[in-house]
Parts: C-alpha cells; structure tokens; sequence
C-alpha cells in the first residue's frame, strides 16, 4: 500500500511539474504584440501584412518557422545585415512571443501580375521540372501554398518580389540556412524563379 501510494505521489507530482513547465513555456502573445509594434511594425506593418514588396508578409505564418528564422539571423547562420540587429535585441522567449502574435493575424492575399509567367508558374509549383529533379513546391508547401507547420513556411500571399529575392539568395549561395531550398533553387533560372514566384503571390 505505501508503494502505491508513493507511486501515485510520484505521478502526481511528475503530472504536475509538467502543467508548470508548459505554462511557463507558453507564449505569451500580449507581450508578443507589444514588442512586434516596437521592433518589427516599420518594415512588416502593423498587422504583419508587409506593403513593402521587399519584406515579407509575416501574418499568419507557422510561430516555430518564424522563431527558428530570427534564432538563426540572430547566430549568424542566415545572413541579412539589417534583420541581424533587431533580432539580437530578442530572447528565445521574445521571438517565440512575437512568432505565436504574428500567427494570429491575418494574412492579407495576394495576386500574380505577369500573365506571360502564370502557366508556366502553376506548371513548376504544382508538378516541379521533373527532367531536372526539381520537385514541386506544393509537395512542402501544400497545393494552396499553407506550407506545413513547424517545417515548411506558409508561402499563399506573399511578395513575389521577396519570394524571388529569395529563391535567388539559396540559388546564389547567399543564404544559407536550408539546404532542401539551395538543391532546388540551384537548378532554376531566373524566367523559372519569377513564374514560381508571381504565382505564389496568388494562391490562396
């Protein structure tokens, strides 16, 4: 009976050091909004939804895909000058507080522009380039560009001309921080990466 009853103030007391430890780590997404409009509202608007064709729409992007990107321009491992220094003025706590803010907000869509490109857009985000082992983007990012949470970043929406900056950026070797993305975008050419790009703007 004793062992019993030390087993079950052994789980007990397990049961509840785990509420404590996932309360503690919750975010908190108040905090998250008041430090996104001192941080991070001049370049990506007050509702994440970026009207700068050069800086990404964050709102209603996966938390653990934003969290990990400013963790890793924050060490170094992707490279952007400007996005290095506010991100060092982050915790891990701050960026997962601003990530869970931004993921509640919505996403403002987008439209494709180029109707000479659109085809030929659809044709790779949906089937790839299959005589270059270029898979298709919808694989990762899902047929409707959502993308997949905590892996592959919600893509329906967003700026061609960031989407393409990026694409270039893996290609070029000038960021770093996924590999899947470098082996894909070093087998396209430009014409390819602006299709993909304006049709991604599109989705929804």
């Amino acid at each position: 009976m004793k062992l019993f009853a030390s087993t079950l103030g052994a789980v007990a007391l397990a049961t509840a050091s785990f509420a404590v430890q996932a309360q503690a780590t919750k975010p908190d997404v108040a905090k998250g909004g008041a430090l996104y409009g001192q941080v991070c509202v001049a370049c990506h608007a007050a509702d994440g939804n970026s009207v700068l064709p050069v800086n990404p729409k964050l709102a209603g992007q996966h938390p653990e895909y934003v969290t990990k990107q400013l963790q890793e321009l924050k060490s170094g491992k992707r490279e952007n000058a400007v996005m290095k220094g506010f991100a060092s003025m982050l915790s891990d706590e701050d960026m997962r507080n601003v990530a869970f803010w931004l993921a509640d907000q919505k996403p403002a869509p987008g439209a494709a522009t180029d109707k000479n490109l659109v085809a030929l857009g659809e044709k790779i985000y949906r089937g790839g380039i299959p005589d270059r082992q270029i898979a298709a983007c919808a694989g990762c990012h899902s047929p409707n560009g959502a993308g997949i949470p905590a892996q592959y970043p919600r893509l329906s929406g967003q700026h061609a001309e960031y989407t393409a900056g990026q694409l270039i950026a893996f290609r070029d070797g000038v960021r770093k921080n996924s590999l899947q993305m470098t082996q894909v975008a070093a087998k396209m050419n430009d014409r390819e990466i602006k299709a993909v790009a304006d049709y991604v703007a599109g989705l929804r």
